[in-house]
């Protein structure tokens, strides 16, 4: 059971990182002042195969009108896929993505809805950054340097999840070692020298907590590293750059309320400082960290 002692020991653990100031800058024309407000970034799913229902849309014209309400909910930018994570979703070749995405991406643009776009092919990055995307959603590990370009090309922002494998679809075992948030410290400040050295300065970290790796779908031991992951965010800060995070589901303790875990977890990971909060529901998800504002 998580208690406030638990919150105390990471505090007195690592209490000289809590202070830690991050890099703030603007999207598009909005500045945001993530060391006093973190921010809410809503989804769209262009793949059937998404299992979280309510986010996904069967056509051009359910994405737009799904991206223009959720960013009057108060989402912040709309992060749009056009491929699902789960391990048997179907495979989305480049081309197919952006027939998918472009559209919405244009239209969403003429709404002055900020985006995001989830992908780890280039030439969909490319394509996506030329339409006007504001941040690429980089879920792949192979071909960086070459997103990372085109990213200071057009003085986007980057996603920089933490991904054990190629890409978001190829994953086997997490490998935890001694302690996860230090893995995913050396592997991030490794990608930001490469991304800062190709002019990359609107840079987020992620650490993949929605990812499918095999051993983590034992229920327990994935909510469990979520849970700590989500409280020791404020490690991550040190990188200077802010931390985004992918809000879970944990089906097997909400059952039919699932729809309600991500605010659950929104509240761990505010406390651990997150700036970034992806999430599918995003009014509940803004009414929790409007109430913890109150404090």
């Amino acid at each position: 059971m998580l208690t406030l002692e638990n919150l105390y020991e990471i505090q007195e653990q690592y209490n000289d990182d809590l202070k830690v100031k991050v890099e703030e800058f603007a999207i598009g024309d909005k500045h945001f002042n993530f060391n006093s407000e973190p921010a809410v970034l809503g989804v769209i799913n262009l793949s059937t195969d998404s299992w979280y229902r309510e986010s996904v849309c069967l056509n051009s014209e359910q994405a737009i009108r799904r991206g223009i309400l959720l960013k009057a909910q108060g989402a912040d930018f709309v992060d749009i896929g056009a491929e699902s994570t789960l391990p048997n979703a179907e495979r989305v070749e480049d081309v197919r993505q952006q027939s998918k995405i472009l559209p919405v991406l244009e239209a969403l643009n003429q709404e002055g809805v900020l985006t995001s776009i989830e992908t780890y092919h280039p030439q969909v990055a490319r394509e996506c950054l030329r339409v006007g995307a504001n941040i690429i959603n980089l879920t792949g590990s192979q071909d960086n340097k070459e997103i990372y370009q085109q990213v200071s090309e057009f003085d986007a922002g980057v996603i920089i999840c933490y991904v054990q494998g190629k890409n978001v679809r190829e994953v086997d075992d997490f490998k935890f070692g001694d302690d996860p948030i230090a893995l995913m410290y050396d592997y991030f400040a490794k990608e930001i020298e490469t991304a800062t050295k190709l002019g990359v300065r609107k840079i987020f970290v992620d650490a993949g907590l929605g990812f499918y790796y095999k051993n983590l779908q034992d229920s327990k031991t994935r909510i469990r590293f979520q849970m700590k992951t989500f409280l020791n965010t404020f490690r991550l800060r040190k990188l200077g750059f802010p931390v985004c995070h992918a809000l879970p589901h944990a089906f097997e303790c909400f059952g039919e309320e699932v729809r309600n875990a991500e605010a659950f977890f929104a509240v761990l990971a505010t406390l651990g400082r997150t700036d970034l909060l992806r999430t599918h529901e995003v009014p509940k998800v803004k009414a929790v960290l409007d109430t913890l504002s109150l404090f």
